[in-house]
């Protein structure tokens, strides 16, 4: 299966989903700049002290909670969410549920 580009650009930025075994990382790009935006994870210190297991789906909720404020404050609304062809279940899921009800529409 041959892999799709996703790409983001100055409107619409690219919402990047990393899962490990332990972590979930979440980065918002705008691919037309080669930049990273903004960032949430699991391991970030603001959200560490509120996560039981890393690894779990309240965690991920957690960091799609936080990249959507994140993004909101900024003046972002709409993403192109990429999932880097993993399965859309799971800790994937539960973080792109929790930033589309946080507003952000991709």
């Amino acid at each position: 299966m041959a892999k799709k580009h996703i790409l983001g650009t100055n409107y619409r930025p690219r919402l990047c989903v990393f899962r490990s075994n332990k972590h979930i990382y979440a980065q918002i790009i705008n691919d037309s700049q080669n930049k990273t935006i903004i960032s949430s994870s699991t391991i970030s210190i603001n959200l560490k002290k509120n996560i039981a297991a890393s690894s779990s789906c309240a965690a991920a909720r957690l960091v799609g909670q936080d990249i959507a404020k994140k993004s909101k404050k900024i003046g972002i609304k709409e993403v192109v969410f990429d999932r880097q062809n993993r399965i859309y279940h799971g800790r994937i899921k539960a973080l792109a549920e929790a930033a589309r009800e946080e507003g952000i529409k991709f």
